[in-house]
């Protein structure tokens, strides 16, 4: 299920980074770790969003100039989706980067229907590798029309089915068909214009900064219906749990105007 969080924003003008998932991961862990339920510390089957609003640009990052500020969260489980929720509308304000932010609302979004062929847009930057630690393999550029490409993400999406213990191993042995066709004509038109689709982001992990190389760009895959589900509600590749690989649907009214303005960015 995917539920978008409704804050209202305190101190209009103010700013996060550009790519600020870093921050918001932050404060999830931190309301996660001083949390009563010490069985969902380590739980990584959730996923969110960069944080949405009118915007302006600038060399700090991103200025928020609307009264709210929505975010994306997604989570299959609605047990720990619930828990989450609550520990966050207990807090009186939440602070991510210098946005002093107030939780006021949430609003459940519409389920999609979505079958074994579906378009996707890059909410967040899809993390094909891994990091590691005094390891430089996470900033690897993989041109997303090669082979490799869908491989990395196919090995991922079926390792983290086979975590949740929702799949049994007939299940997951028959989601053999996994392929990713990158829109051509969209990577044609970035490079045309000198801009990226692939960057190089910041990560933490245990107090670690690390590097990962991030994908935003549309693309279409052709998987079985229940891992287009799963990729939809979970994200897609490493480190969704911290923000990374949130994807909407292609021509969802949800969230694509904002989805679109974000990638103009690339």
């Amino acid at each position: 299920m995917r539920t978008r969080i409704i804050f209202s924003l305190k101190n209009r003008g103010a700013y996060v980074p550009f790519h600020h998932q870093y921050l918001l991961a932050q404060v999830i862990k931190g309301l996660l770790v001083f949390g009563p339920q010490k069985a969902y510390l380590d739980f990584q089957q959730f996923n969110f969003s960069g944080l949405k609003g009118q915007t302006k640009v600038s060399r700090k990052g991103l200025h928020y100039y609307s009264s709210r500020v929505t975010l994306v969260f997604s989570c299959s489980d609605k047990s720990f989706m619930d828990y989450f929720l609550s520990r966050l509308f207990e807090q009186k304000e939440i602070i991510v980067g210098n946005l002093h932010l107030v939780p006021e609302s949430t609003e459940a979004e519409d389920p999609i229907k979505i079958g074994d062929e579906a378009r996707f847009l890059c909410i967040s930057p899809v993390v094909l590798i891994p990091a590691s630690f005094n390891d430089d393999r996470s900033k690897k550029f993989v041109s997303p029309d090669q082979d490799e490409f869908s491989d990395l993400l196919y090995e991922s999406t079926l390792a983290r089915m086979e975590a949740t213990g929702n799949f049994t191993a007939e299940q997951l042995a028959s989601f053999y068909k996994f392929q990713i066709v990158p829109d051509n004509e969209y990577l044609q038109r970035i490079q045309n214009s000198h801009k990226k689709f692939a960057r190089i982001y910041p990560l933490y992990d245990n107090d670690v900064r690390f590097e990962v190389r991030g994908y935003t760009l549309p693309f279409t895959l052709y998987a079985a219906r229940e891992v287009q589900e799963f990729v939809y509600e979970n994200g897609l590749g490493y480190f969704t749990y911290k923000g990374f690989g949130m994807l909407d649907v292609a021509n969802n009214n949800s969230i694509s105007t904002a989805t679109q303005q974000e990638m103009s960015y690339a």
